[in-house]
């Protein structure tokens, strides 16, 4: 799929995490201004003032900002990241993010983030789709996106992740499993070089594995939601990045919830997806800071 139009031509991103203390906010905006940037957009965060973590998005305007990129960051890595023991990142808020998508059979998901990448509403490249199973090959190839069909097995799985991180590694800023039904090993984790991007139904671990729409309505649920996370090798318990619910009722049968369910799926998902590639989220350990 071809890129999305530039936008915020001569924006960067600066997102920041350190130690809380003094003089963090000055010494950015001081070192962005000696540097002919403009701040156009700020945000922050503390877990404690005293003793805990600092959390910072900032967006600026700097005319030539692409010629200028790798001064700027060595320069802010010893004046600024060093002394204030940050853990921190520039971005150009104009180039695209690299993106993967991974996909079994459940359409709904995939299909929305294709579509939105193609009207610009996601400013993300979405350059590969892998999927285990061949359904949606001429669908994805649709929309201009190459399509790799690797089947999956107990006893290929080995074989499988190996080729997809082949496929992968180096080549993306970002995977997205648009309900990809296979459990990613460590090794792939860890080989594959990019965050990777979840969505679930908000039923785990309540209504784990097949049929949780059905058990669910057996159990007259008065939610149907859905939560997108970060994937760590603890099987949906990586770091959560959004979630949202809608209403059910006794009146809906497990098709309609699963029919809502797959709504806020979609919603949710290109919510997470959007913001990871605006750069918008901190990791806090087991947890997001989300600006």
């Amino acid at each position: 799929m071809a890129p999305p139009t530039n936008r915020n031509t001569d924006h960067g991103r600066l997102l920041v995490s350190c130690p809380d203390r003094p003089g963090i906010i000055a010494a950015v905006a001081g070192f962005l201004h000696r540097h002919g940037a403009n701040i156009v957009e700020s945000d922050q965060y503390s877990t404690d003032p005293e003793g805990g973590m600092f959390y910072l998005r900032t967006v600026f305007h700097r005319d030539g900002l692409a010629a200028v990129r790798d001064e700027v960051t060595t320069g802010f890595a010893s004046e600024v990241g060093q002394p204030f023991e940050m853990d921190w990142a520039f971005t150009d808020a104009s180039v695209p993010k690299r993106v993967a998508i991974m996909v079994s059979r459940y359409d709904h998901c995939l299909l929305d983030l294709l579509w939105r990448a193609r009207r610009g509403e996601l400013h993300l490249n979405v350059g590969l789709v892998i999927s285990n199973h061949a359904d949606l090959a001429d669908e994805v190839r649709a929309f201009g996106v190459p399509f790799v069909h690797i089947p999956v097995t107990r006893s290929t799985k080995p074989e499988a992740e190996r080729r997809q991180v082949e496929l992968l590694a180096g080549n993306f800023d970002l995977i997205v499993l648009a309900r990809y039904m296979q459990i990613l090993s460590g090794d792939f984790l860890k080989a594959v070089g990019a965050p990777v991007i979840n969505i679930h139904h908000s039923f785990l671990p309540a209504f784990a594995g097949a049929g949780p729409y059905e058990r669910a309505r057996d159990r007259g649920v008065k939610l149907v939601g859905a939560t997108a996370h970060y994937v760590n090798e603890q099987l949906d318990e990586g770091p959560i990045i959004e979630q949202d619910v809608v209403r059910a009722s006794h009146r809906h049968s497990a098709e309609d919830l699963e029919r809502q369910g797959a709504d806020v799926e979609r919603i949710v998902l290109a919510r997470a997806v959007q913001w990871h590639c605006e750069d918008r989220i901190v990791r806090d350990g087991d947890r997001t800071v989300v600006f």
